[in-house]
This record gives structure tokens, sequence and C-alpha cells, in this order.
């Protein structure tokens, strides 16, 4: 590890950025300096302007991904090498909005018929029972799992906060035969993966659950593009169109700002069949045969 790297984990640390964070922040910073083959501490603004124009044109990268990667580089010169970072010269990229691909109850029963096995299964019925990201998933304890009081524990989400979640008492019960069927038992997170050593305990990957969603898809022969997050933006509209209202959603999506969990409002079947198109107030008769605007011969 050079000097630079570590300095930049250590101030990565100290602002208790989660780990997935930290990974893309590092990897950035290591990809620029990758691109001019020399040591990010000897480049500067102009090397960023034309990094930045490289992402687009040559990369293809979406405007989201490139703000990540600028991002990176932003926290890299500002907290690691104690530069100034000129925002107005670099400008960072206007993100569009689209909203998110929804799958209807059918489609997720489809989806979830086609898991290839329990343990691709159980993730499946996770996703969208709770609306948990994948990241939250895999890192899941048994401990976690409080049928007492019938909720999820969400230890250190995104932001690294804590939150609970409704469990169904239908995924309780799925949970319960993946638990019986597991052999060996977990020993600290509920869906354990491979370490280099064989008495490493380390969670498994988030791109197992990404492999196992998109291979359920192909399997039910879904059209739609469907990835782990796909089955959280489920949870949230499918919960709307059901009565929950926004704040209630927002607090079990785990988001900060009510504006982000707004946008179910443009998804949910509920409310956009709540107001009648003005076309069905007009008195039009019935068209039988289509009118001949030209002059006969």
């Amino acid at each position: 590890m050079t000097h630079l790297r570590k300095a930049m984990l250590e101030e990565l640390q100290r602002r208790n950025l989660s780990p997935i964070t930290t990974r893309i922040y590092l990897r950035a910073v290591e990809e620029f300096a990758r691109y001019y083959k020399t040591s990010p501490d000897q480049l500067g603004p102009d090397h960023i302007r034309e990094y930045q124009a490289h992402l687009f044109t040559d990369r293809k990268l979406s405007a989201i991904a490139v703000g990540q990667q600028l991002s990176a580089l932003r926290f890299f010169f500002l907290h690691t090498l104690k530069r100034p970072w000129m925002a107005a010269d670099l400008p960072v990229p206007r993100r569009p909005f689209r909203l998110p691909e929804i799958l209807s109850r059918e489609e997720v029963e489809r989806l979830i018929r086609s898991a290839s096995s329990l343990l691709h299964r159980i993730w499946l019925l996770i996703l969208y029972a709770a609306g948990l990201r994948r990241e939250e998933l895999v890192r899941l304890k048994a401990g976690d799992i409080d049928s007492a009081r019938m909720v999820i524990h969400v230890r250190q989400g995104k932001g690294r906060k804590d939150r609970d979640v409704m469990l169904s008492p239908r995924l309780l019960q799925e949970l319960r035969d993946y638990w019986r069927a597991a052999n060996p038992k977990p020993k600290t997170y509920l869906f354990p993966g491979k370490g280099t050593h064989l008495n490493d305990d380390l969670p498994v990957t988030s791109k197992s659950v990404w492999d196992a969603v998109h291979q359920a898809a192909t399997r039910a022969g879904l059209d739609k593009r469907v990835h782990p997050h796909t089955l959280r933006h489920c949870f949230a509209t499918h919960l709307l169109e059901s009565g929950a209202d926004l704040r209630t959603i927002q607090l079990l999506l785990g988001h900060t700002d009510l504006k982000t969990t707004s946008r179910y409002l443009h998804l949910s079947e509920r409310h956009l069949k709540a107001a009648a198109s003005p076309l069905d107030s007009l008195t039009l008769a019935t068209k039988t045969k289509p009118e001949n605007n030209h002059p006969s011969q």
C-alpha cells in the first residue's frame, strides 16, 4: 500500500464512511492515476477536466458514475492532499431524472418462483418483503431477525444509520426453513461467504446477490431490467398502492429526505388512476368511419 493510499484510507475511516464508499473512492483515485501513469499528487485541475471528458466520451459512463468519480477526486484533493478544490471549474454533471423500473405483483411472483436454489429464493424474498439494499442483506446476522417484535434490525445501513423494518410472518417461516436446511449453521452472518482461510467469518458478497436476481429474471422470462434494487423499488411502490403513507415508507427505506421517497408517487397505479384524463370529460361523438376531407373528383 502506497503512502498516499494509506493516508486517504485513514481520512475515509476518520469520517466513518461506509466500506462501499471507501472502496469506490480508493478505486476511483487509483484509476485516475493509472490513466496518466503517474502519482495522483502530481496531477491537478487541468488533468481532472481532461479526465472528466474521457469518462464521458471514451468510457461512456453515466452522469451519476462520473459524478461519483469526481466526488472521490474531490475528497482526495481536499482531505488527503489538503489542496483547494475549484468547484466553479469542475462542475458536477447534471444527473437525469429517471423513474425506476417496477414489476407488477405477478412479475414479482414469477421472479421468486424462478430462483435457482433455496438460498437464492430467501434473498429475493427478503429484498422484496423488507425493502433492503443488497449490501444490507448480505450483512444480516441471525440476531437481527427479531421474531418477538416481528422486525428485522438493519445495522449501519446507508449513511451509517440503524433502522427497523417489518418482518412478514411468511418471510419468518421461510427463514426458519432456510435455517433448518443450512449445513453447517451460520456462525455470525446469516448468509456466510467463503474466505481465503477455512475459519474466515465473512458475509456473502453483494455480487452474488446481484447474480442471483439476474439469473432468476432470465429464468422468469422478464423483459424488464431487473436487479436487486428493483425489488426495493417494488417494495415501496406496492406499499404505497396498498395505502401506506409516504412518511412510513420513508422510515422503512431509511431515506433522509422525504423528496427521495416521493418519487414513488410517480410509480403508484393508485395515484396515477386517482385523477381522470381530461379527455374523458369531452362529449365527443363516436366516429364510425373515417372522414373524407378531400373534394370528390
